[in-house]
């Protein structure tokens, strides 16, 4: 079974795919989208991560990225049902204790709703700021995995002792309301694929085209072959932006259109190589014509996938 899940708007608005709505618009939207999310049945509701924009990259990315963990909360007591995910949370800006405070924290007051999505992180300034390495950010998100699976375990007082992070006999409370937060990996680079593979309970690609995605499925698969590994791991896949009504209004590239049973169609090709999650986007011209794609999706064509 195909479930999908959508990044919120606002919260994030890089120029690659925000709407103009999005500029003017705050957090009574947010609250709005969420809350229709969790209404129609939408598996999850994505925040992305960057602490500083600089200059040079302000035009193409915005200076606009709410906190993942201000937002997700802010929305956890919103909501009821829809799972909560950090697309991706920077984690090497951080350390893995003050990670594993801020979304033990998250899960517990959702109630077990949780995904905890990480990545490398691509912006030098960034890491230059926070005093964090990022030439040596690979190393560090691969042991930050290890540490914030103890910090986020069922321990009070969680114990890891690494080549760059050591912490033990200091104890966190609350804990995170599920037995074992999924952790999963975003990024397609060879080394990210390698690190979902091997690290994490599921992928979060970067809009991979279809076969190039079947590749990076098979990649993962034969990974996690070869250590061993067979516990269960969730494929995602970030669709190519929908779009679900509005006559007359020019769709673009690379998005998908047509009738509900053509858009089912075209997205169970992704169930058919292995893909658990799909992430959608909507081409919307305001908040509330976005929520109406949003149920005109889920009543026509979630049904069918």
């Amino acid at each position: 079974m195909v479930v999908h899940g959508m990044q919120l708007p606002v919260q994030s608005q890089s120029a690659l795919y925000a709407e103009p709505w999005e500029a003017a618009a705050g957090p009574a939207d947010l609250l709005a989208v969420a809350r229709a999310a969790d209404a129609y049945g939408f598996d999850y509701l994505a925040s992305c991560d960057h602490v500083a924009i600089p200059r040079r990259l302000a035009e193409a990315m915005s200076t606009v990225w709410y906190d993942p963990v201000a937002t997700l909360s802010f929305l956890a007591a919103a909501t009821e049902r829809v799972r909560l995910v950090s697309h991706v949370a920077v984690v090497g800006l951080r350390h893995p204790l003050a990670t594993a405070k801020a979304y033990a924290t998250v899960d517990h007051l959702s109630g077990g709703r949780l995904v905890l999505g990480v990545g490398a992180g691509h912006v030098r300034e960034e890491f230059d700021a926070v005093g964090a390495d990022f030439d040596g950010r690979g190393g560090v998100l691969d042991e930050t995995i290890d540490a914030l699976r103890a910090a986020l375990g069922p321990e009070e007082f969680p114990e890891h002792l690494g080549e760059r992070f050591a912490f033990k006999d200091l104890g966190q409370r609350p804990r995170p309301a599920q037995a074992r937060v999924p952790v999963w990996v975003g990024g397609s680079s060879p080394a990210a694929v390698r690190r979902a593979a091997l690290k994490g309970d599921g992928w979060l690609p970067q809009g991979d085209p279809r076969p190039v995605l079947a590749e990076r499925i098979g990649r993962i698969r034969r990974l996690r072959e070869e250590a061993g590994l067979d516990a269960p791991f969730t494929f995602g896949a970030i669709a190519e932006p929908l779009y679900v009504g509005t006559p007359g209004w020019p769709v673009g590239r690379r998005t998908l259109s047509g009738p509900p049973e053509e858009l089912a169609a075209s997205l169970r090709e992704y169930g058919a190589m292995g893909v658990g999650q799909i992430q959608v986007r909507f081409r919307s011209r305001s908040r509330t014509e976005l929520i109406d794609q949003m149920a005109a999706f889920a009543e026509e064509v979630a049904p069918r996938l």
